[in-house]
């Protein structure tokens, strides 16, 4: 009896441990930019209020345009965080084309979002300021990408159809989880996402809100969901019952008659 006793207070005790409670928490950008296709560098937006991706109707060398954005992962987990999940939410307040499709990338280099802050729509970017990422360069004007456009995975880790305006959701993806895992565990190598639009055709660039625009509702924002190894409240119970069940299967034992 004392040994079904001990065993059942282990079980439960072994149950509660591996326990996890489910949390989440929804992250702002750090930083956000756009960069603009240029064959100097001299555009950039990093105080704008929006973020731009795809191709515009201006002349060829200066139609593209990529967004980038940055969120602190590292210090919004704690130690032994387990992600299950992440979805990335940008607002979509400008379009001048139907249905496209924009891929989220792995960006491969730091990058920058300086005081550049281009004026109206904002869509013909503003002179790139000290740090700003641009079409050239990571930091204006002191690092430069290895490629013109921006350094990324060529694997897209999450893609979203956007037709009209309104908010738009990038849903979690292994590959998109990965990102998050990573930067995460390795907070040195996150530099974030780059929006890639639809760049085959004019016309097709769509305009995102960004972590400046005035209303909250409206930036950009990265939620995951993650658990804990802790017992939730509600297991606590489980805890006490288990660690008596296991004291009295060993005060049992200890009175049992030695066989003569």
């Amino acid at each position: 009896m004392f040994i079904r006793f001990q065993l059942l207070g282990f079980v439960l005790l072994a149950a509660v441990s591996t326990a996890a409670q489910a949390e989440v928490v929804t992250l702002a950008p750090v930083s956000d930019n756009t960069l603009f296709e240029d064959a100097t560098g001299a555009l950039s937006n990093g105080a704008g209020q929006y973020l731009f991706a795809g191709r515009t109707n201006q002349p060829d060398g200066q139609s593209l345009r990529r967004a980038v954005l940055k969120f602190d992962v590292a210090a919004a987990l704690p130690s032994g965080a387990t992600i299950v999940d992440v979805a990335l939410t940008m607002n979509m307040s400008r379009t001048i084309e139907g249905a496209t499709v924009i891929s989220l990338h792995r960006v491969l280099a730091d990058w920058g979002e300086g005081t550049s802050d281009a004026t109206g729509e904002e869509g013909t970017g503003a002179p790139s300021a000290a740090n700003d990422a641009t079409w050239l360069h990571r930091f204006f004007n002191t690092a430069a990408w290895t490629s013109a456009g921006g350094d990324f995975s060529a694997t897209e880790s999450a893609i979203a159809i956007v037709i009209g305006l309104g908010t738009y959701t990038w849903a979690s993806t292994p590959a998109l989880l990965a990102d998050v895992e990573q930067w995460r565990t390795s907070p040195a190598s996150n530099f974030g996402w780059l929006a890639l639009g639809e760049e085959s055709f004019t016309g097709s660039a769509k305009r995102f809100d960004s972590r400046e625009t005035p209303n909250p509702a409206d930036r950009p924002s990265l939620r995951i969901v993650y658990t804990v190894p802790v017992p939730a409240a509600s297991t606590w119970g489980l805890v006490a019952m288990s660690m008596m069940l296991a004291i009295f299967g060993t005060v049992l034992l200890r009175r049992q008659p030695v066989a003569a």
